[in-house]
């Protein structure tokens, strides 16, 4: 049979399953488990931009790996094919080239929930190729005595423990990436002044503002005051009077307030008429 399986994202070729199906390779949890699990096997190919994370002809292109199986369960499910490189795993197929990104211990994790992809990067094409043919073997067991996988109780202390932050790591790489913020402002600003005042291809001139008193942030009272001058300048704007019923409304509420006015001044006058009564003792 032939399968034919394209992944696009935005609009852009991923990856493809092209020609033969792929191979499936079987494997458990454990001894005890009964019913194995099927892992989809395929060389990498792409037909546009391969990169140097994932190389051809060296790249094995893993589908359906479960949560429980990692990095270090597939290194070892292959390292029988041979020497293994590199193993990255992710929610979805990549577009082109891996970026370089910086990796974190503490921000910006991300727990991938469900089935995965994975690349399988090989010392030597010959490991791609005794991957594929381990499907002619039995299961292949990913928790072993010797390289248990954690599970319950045990795999939640683990996380736990993992979850704590250490001080001085966490300060180690707030200071690290400090560091190369401060070195990227200040090659940016050599840049612009080593940029300024010289014609860019079309011939203009990019003007920066500059000057002695540099602008300062704006702090919660000055943002307060310039929400409040927007909304005077939006209530200026709206039209008023402009039809009949507003029209109407308006003179309602100049006579209510004529009569409350003129209910309160008889009310002023009769207590000052009481106050000036003439009383000799």
């Amino acid at each position: 049979s032939v399968l034919r399986r394209t992944y696009r994202k935005g609009g852009k070729h991923v990856g493809s399953l092209t020609g033969a199906s792929p191979a499936a390779l079987a494997v458990k949890f454990g001894p005890r488990q009964r019913s194995p699990h099927c892992l989809l096997v395929k060389e990498h190919r792409v037909r546009e931009g391969p990169g140097a994370a994932h190389p051809p002809r060296r790249t094995l292109f893993v589908l359906n790996v479960p949560p429980y199986c990692g990095r270090e369960s597939l290194s070892r499910l292959f390292f029988s094919c041979g020497p293994v490189q590199s193993v990255d795993i992710c929610d979805k197929p990549e577009i082109g080239e891996k970026t370089e990104t910086l990796k974190s211990k503490f921000f910006n994790l991300k727990t991938t929930k469900g089935f995965r992809v994975a690349y399988v990067v090989f010392r030597s094409p010959a490991g791609v190729q005794a991957a594929k043919a381990l499907s002619q073997r039995g299961p292949l067991l990913i928790s072993t005595e010797s390289h248990p996988v954690k599970t319950g109780i045990s795999k939640w202390i683990t996380s736990y423990a993992a979850s704590v932050v250490d001080r001085e790591e966490l300060k180690a790489e707030v200071d690290a990436f400090m560091q190369d913020y401060d070195k990227q402002i200040a090659e940016e600003e050599a840049k612009a002044v080593e940029e300024e005042g010289v014609p860019d291809e079309e011939g203009w001139v990019k003007v920066t503002r500059k000057g002695r008193k540099p602008g300062l942030p704006r702090t919660e009272a000055a943002n307060l005051r310039v929400l409040e001058r927007e909304r005077r300048k939006r209530a200026r704007k709206e039209l008023l009077n402009f039809y009949a019923w507003q029209h109407r409304e308006t003179k309602r509420e100049h006579i209510a307030q004529l009569r409350k006015k003129f209910e309160e001044d008889k009310q002023r006058i009769a207590l000052m008429r009481a106050q000036r009564k003439f009383r000799p003792y």
